[in-house]
């Protein structure tokens, strides 16, 4: 069948299990904490949470806004914990824009749903589902973030299997040109043309303000490996090249 097929079964040997049960046993244990504290919630008149929850929703769109200055460099790392498994290579970490963003995605997340669940009358039957329907979904939404920044190693990594920002990888066969990418007036992150478009989706972009590394770095590292990805798999520790001015810093 079609569905069974495209399933990926995680291989057994891939040195990943441990991590992947820590993040799930953390995971479990902050939805399970998010979710007994959202159903306790007192039933709140919404002229009494309107002005936090318009304050917070300000808060996370000013920070946005906010580009603090990123120079970190790719770091060599022997265990980097990828989709399929344990690889050496080159990662970047979150900036602290980075974390900026997601502790507001979180806050901004969960003021939305304690806003719509304390207004919520108590009896009707609706009422009582819609607030159990809202619940498990922002607890269920905090925990699969959770899972995430402890299942991968790093924001960005390169490894000689591919590029890989989040949890989305690119291979290296498949980039065609490497140049950074305008958003809104400022460059924020990479762009890799691909070589093949196997999709109609824009061309995929790695890095950016939620990565440590300036986009300068990650062209001259990711062009310097894109001919030779097997480099990085010898084990041997490389330090990442320089690009041919100083970056910035975003």
């Amino acid at each position: 069948m079609p569905l069974l097929r495209s399933v990926r079964v995680p291989s057994l040997g891939d040195g990943l299990w441990s991590r992947r049960l820590l993040s799930l046993a953390t995971a479990t244990a902050v939805t399970a904490l998010v979710a007994a504290t959202l159903l306790r919630l007192p039933r709140l008149d919404y002229d009494s949470i309107s002005c936090a929850v318009w304050l917070i929703i300000g808060a996370h769109l000013l920070s946005k806004r906010w580009w603090p200055r990123r120079d970190a460099r790719l770091v060599w790392n022997v265990r980097i914990a990828g989709r399929d498994g344990v690889e050496p290579g080159l990662v970047a970490r979150r900036s602290l824009a980075g974390w900026v963003d997601l502790v507001a995605d979180l806050v901004w997340m969960t003021a939305i749903g304690v806003g719509v669940i304390a207004t919520l009358p108590d009896d009707p039957q609706w009422a009582r589902i819609a607030r159990v329907v809202l619940t498990v979904g922002i607890a269920a939404g905090t925990g699969r973030i959770v899972y995430d920044e402890l299942r991968f190693t790093g924001r960005v990594a390169l490894t000689a299997s591919g590029i890989r920002h989040g949890r989305r990888r690119h291979d290296w066969t498949n980039i065609d040109r490497v140049t950074p990418h305008r958003q809104d007036g400022r460059i924020n992150g990479v762009r890799l043309r691909p070589v093949k478009w196997l999709s109609l989706e824009p061309a995929p972009v790695v890095g950016g303000r939620d990565t440590a590394v300036p986009e300068a770095r990650l062209v001259a590292a990711i062009e310097h490996y894109r001919s030779r990805p097997e480099v990085l798999a010898v084990g041997l520790p490389v330090t990442a090249p320089e690009p041919t001015v100083e970056p910035a810093g975003g």
